[in-house]
């Protein structure tokens, strides 16, 4: 008979004494939450994938269950990943590798990341093209889903485009750094009801030439970007923002909502 750790044990008294409180499924009318794959983020200085709290926190208030995925360029599993998932969060991380929408690297672009490239640009194409999963993209996310769509980015939007616009901010990351104007019409303008919102900001790269499969749904007041949708799909959306820095924002719930319900 298999002898539980007393680790183990320790654990089980805690929880019958009910000193641990699981809380109540935000979905209670569905017998099962979504499966949500979510982009591994890299340390090259600790050879160690790792994640932000708040993207696996997002998700599963909205009702899904998170999912953390390896980093990896295997054929096999990446396959597995996309039959799997029922849907995809593209999250921040490493600048997209110029070489992807044709151009050479300069020196204001920053590490990159050639696995995870790779890795996100299968997933994309397996999951989210060819069997029409939900995807969300999140800051580097959103200049993924363009670059693998044949746009183009600022490699270094300080150098690259004028403004005022601190895109950039210091902490703490849950405020406002500036606003967005959102689209008439838009998706995204439809859920959260405003022609106009404040969101924080911390990224230095920003969709430069839209791809052609892509709309916007929000612009910064300096022409960039900050929001997108695929119109020919039933669910792909990205931010430039970091709605997972701000759970505590109506808006950012929104968001993780209407991506978990699709």
């Amino acid at each position: 008979m298999y002898k539980y750790s007393k680790n183990f044990r320790a654990c089980q008294g805690i929880i019958r004494k009910g000193k641990v409180k699981f809380l109540p499924s935000p979905i209670m009318n569905k017998s099962k939450r979504p499966l949500i794959g979510v982009t591994p983020i890299w340390d090259e200085k600790k050879d160690s994938i790792w994640m932000l709290p708040g993207y696996m926190r997002g998700l599963e208030e909205a009702g899904a269950v998170p999912l953390i995925l390896p980093l990896t360029v295997s054929e096999a599993v990446l396959r597995q990943t996309a039959d799997v998932c029922d849907g995809f969060l593209f999250t921040g991380g490493h600048d997209v590798n110029p070489k992807l929408y044709g151009k050479e690297k300069t020196e204001l672009c920053g590490e990159t990341c050639e696995i995870r490239d790779s890795m996100e640009a299968y997933i994309f194409r397996e999951a989210v093209l060819n069997q029409n999963k939900p995807a969300l993209g999140i800051c580097r996310g959103i200049q993924l889903l363009n670059v693998l769509l044949g746009g183009t980015l600022h490699q270094d939007v300080p150098a690259e485009l004028s403004g005022e616009i601190k895109h950039s901010q210091s902490p703490p990351y849950n405020v406002p750094a500036h606003s967005v104007r959102l689209i008439s019409g838009s998706p995204l303008c439809k859920l959260i009801e405003r022609e106009r919102i404040e969101v924080n900001s911390s990224h230095h790269q920003g969709i430069k030439e839209l791809a052609g499969e892509l709309e916007v749904m929000a612009i910064a007041e300096d022409g960039l970007v900050e929001a997108v949708y695929m119109p020919a799909r039933p669910y792909v959306w990205a931010v430039q923002w970091h709605p997972e820095l701000s759970l505590e924002d109506e808006i950012s719930k929104k968001i993780f909502a209407s991506f978990v319900g699709n």
